[in-house]
């Protein structure tokens, strides 16, 4: 592998500050607009087929509700994981939105409900920037999630087996290829690289302040940390200890997330937060739902 340039952006969900979330739309754009890695978060379906979703439920990003109305849970929702691929194929993606009000989470974004739609598979994903990378000569790697582990294991389900083989099969095995293995449940990053015998790149995902004793068991495993950017930058403007402490440990940094229409109250602008993380606080990359943003951050 080449050297990757540094900082890094991620294609968070693909571009999905622009198009429906986690479609092969969002992703193709992403590496239109040149982002380095493209998210994938990862749910299996009734049969065993990883699909790339940002969460167990699907009520809020496709028209199951419509298609599907008795197939909710007794809390009312509706998981991947009850529905084969199939199923799951005959629904339009769209927007994100609230399933309360069925409005969008981000109401400036693409319109909810317009355009055709589809769930990948993490398969076709793959096919899909392996093509890309093909055509047009340039390499863009991948970000996997695994999601909710311990709960997919909980109804039977062992995600992360299912997962790493796929990621074998399209020549995702060690440190030197362009993959990140991402996920929120230290126990599952350790299985991982333990258990599982995960050989390429681990990043372990936090929406909590890691503890010295947690960043350096965290460092035993894994190859760096993605933690919420207010994690990285306090209220007050001011860097708190994380990164320094990290990069101290051997261990990468990569905030989620940039976006332009959602900015953390600190920050003053897209260009404002950009500075804040790449320049001030220093992080290896960051996610980005506008990808083309933080790539033509002035200083890169």
């Amino acid at each position: 592998m080449a050297q990757e340039t540094s900082p890094l952006i991620i294609a968070h969900r693909g571009a999905s500050g622009y198009l429906p979330e986690h479609t092969l739309e969002a992703k193709a754009m992403a590496h239109a607009q040149g982002a380095h890695y493209l998210e994938q978060d990862l749910v299996l379906t009734k049969d065993d087929i990883p699909v790339v979703l940002h969460d167990i439920y699907i009520d809020t990003v496709t028209d199951v509700a419509e298609k599907f109305p008795a197939r909710h849970r007794d809390n009312g929702r509706y998981y991947a994981l009850d529905f084969t691929l199939a199923e799951l194929k005959t629904l339009n993606a769209t927007e994100r939105f609230d399933v309360k009000t069925g409005k969008q989470v981000y109401p400036n974004r693409f319109p909810k409900g317009q355009g055709t739609f589809r769930i990948p598979t993490l398969e076709e994903e793959l096919q899909l920037i392996q093509g890309l990378n093909r055509s047009t000569g340039r390499e863009a790697g991948i970000y996997p999630e695994i999601k909710e582990p311990l709960w997919h294991q909980k109804e039977g389900h062992d995600i992360s087996r299912i997962v790493l083989p796929i990621l074998h099969k399209y020549g995702y095995k060690t440190k030197s290829d362009r993959c990140f293995v991402q996920c929120f449940e230290l126990e599952e990053v350790e299985r991982l690289r333990g258990e599982l015998g995960w050989q390429g790149r681990l990043i372990y995902l936090t929406s909590k302040a890691l503890t010295p004793e947690t960043l350096a068991q965290v460092a035993k495993v894994a190859d760096g940390i993605g933690p919420d950017i207010k994690l990285v930058i306090a209220p007050d403007r001011s860097l708190t200890p994380l990164v320094k402490d990290a990069h101290a440990l051997g261990l990468k940094v990569h905030p989620y997330t940039l976006r332009v229409d959602a900015l953390p109250k600190f920050a003053t602008s897209a260009d404002d937060l950009l500075t804040l993380l790449l320049g001030k606080a220093g992080v290896d990359g960051l996610f980005s739902d506008f990808p083309d943003v933080a790539l033509n951050w002035p200083a890169r």
